[in-house]
């Protein structure tokens, strides 16, 4: 699977996926425009490890709730992810069986290497 998982108006998304320039065997997929689906959300925990790897703690969303105060579990981060794309740590890159999560330069650049060849 070749996918990108983005938010189309967040600037952050925007100017990676410039740097990244992705080849056309690349899907992009919006996912203000079309939510994760439960399979979806599924295929990449298996990739990364756990629902937690690809929750954000950066989203506004999430000190709103107060979600900083509680315990959250596994399956907290699986409803979460699946009510609301701001949860998801943008972009989420699936290049083959490699997943890469999250906008650090050095995720970024590992992508990037990772998509050229």
């Amino acid at each position: 699977m070749k996918k990108i998982f983005h938010l189309g108006s967040c600037s952050t998304c925007q100017r990676i996926l410039k740097e990244l320039d992705p080849p056309g065997d690349y899907e992009l997929r919006d996912i203000g425009q079309q939510s994760l689906t439960v399979e979806e959300l599924n295929d990449l925990k298996e990739r990364a490890g756990s629902y937690e790897a690809l929750f954000s703690r950066r989203a506004r969303l999430y000190r709103e709730s107060g979600l900083q105060d509680k315990t959250l579990q596994e399956e907290d981060y699986k409803a979460l992810l699946l009510d609301h794309y701001t949860f998801l740590k943008r972009p989420v890159i699936v290049s083959g069986e490699a997943i890469f999560i999250g906008n650090s330069s050095k995720t970024v650049a590992v992508a990037k290497e990772k998509m050229g060849s």
